[in-house]
């Protein structure tokens, strides 16, 4: 195969883009800061690394899919949700369309997520894929035969932003979330949720990749605070299993590279799942932190 894709990710720290053969092989890869606040600078700096992959491959009009965090509402066409803020309100799919004179596939990057491991990682033998992100936050991405699933409402797989299932109100009421709610599964699973979880029972703050060390170490309050986390977990995942049932579900984000997740949380599903029996995979993404530009350049399929 000699096709070309393009992708992009678009971070909140960091601009990302990747050239992809076919065969599915990386080319070309470069990143640069983001610039924040500026929306005509965002849209210059896409277009020069699209320019640079382009270059790479000694070929023009390659498509391109991109990456962001937000959505693009179907009512208005305008970004939405998106925690880069000056992004929101702006007909973000179509000037970058403009920009760069073809259009442009553009979805959330969770999103690019779940294509990417649908496509050729973690679930590329599986029709219906769920990827969730256990980072500073937690969303989440659905892909069904290596496609996203977005919705209407441009907001499939917002898992982060339900509330935590069968969790007293005043654990819920602890957790406040920036989107205004409380209890909201982020405060509890995300990596930053775990860090929390640690300093609401000891007062100190520890990174996760410590509080899973200090419980290997058989440290109580990180044996405790880690088991809880894995409890609440499977309590997140099971009800997505209640409601779609995917054939298999990835994770990503610093939080997944706990690897006692893999073994732990797989026991406790069945508590959970309706009916009481539950052999969904859960495994880590294969691509890592790569997979979201990946899948940005996987939203053109060949």
């Amino acid at each position: 195969m000699t096709d070309f894709r393009i992708g992009v990710d678009l971070g909140g720290t960091k601009t990302e883009v990747i050239l992809l053969n076919g065969n599915s092989q990386e080319l070309f890869r470069t990143r640069i800061p983001t610039v924040r606040d500026d929306y005509a600078a965002t849209l210059r700096d896409i277009a020069g690394l699209v320019a640079q992959a382009e270059a790479a491959a000694g070929k023009a009009d390659i498509p391109v899919g991109i990456g962001i965090p937000g959505t693009i509402s179907r009512k208005t066409g305008f970004v939405k949700n998106a925690n880069s803020t000056w992004l929101n309100g702006k007909p973000f799919q179509k000037d970058l369309s403009a920009h760069l004179d073809r259009d442009v596939k553009v979805t959330n990057d969770a999103n690019c997520l779940a294509v990417s491991e649908a496509t050729d990682g973690a679930g590329r033998d599986h029709d219906l894929v769920f990827a969730g992100i256990l980072g500073t936050g937690c969303g989440a991405g659905v892909a069904y035969k290596g496609q996203p699933i977005v919705g209407p409402n441009g907001v499939a797989g917002e898992w982060g932003h339900n509330s935590l299932p069968w969790t007293h109100d005043a654990e819920l009421e602890a957790r406040p979330c920036y989107c205004g709610k409380s209890g909201c599964q982020e405060t509890f699973l995300s990596g930053t949720g775990l860090c929390k979880s640690y300093e609401m029972a000891t007062g100190l703050k520890l990174t996760g990749h410590e509080i899973a060390e200090r419980a290997a170490k058989e440290e109580i309050h990180a044996r405790q605070v880690l088991d809880a986390y894995f409890d609440q977990l499977a309590r997140g995942l099971a009800a997505v299993i209640n409601i779609m049932d995917p054939d298999i579900i990835v994770l990503g984000g610093g939080a997944s590279n706990i690897a006692e997740i893999y073994t732990a949380v797989p026991q406790l599903l069945s508590h959970y799942v309706f009916g009481f029996e539950c052999d969904t995979p859960i495994v880590q993404a294969v691509h890592g932190d790569s997979s979201g530009v990946r899948g940005a350049a996987w939203l053109n399929p060949l």
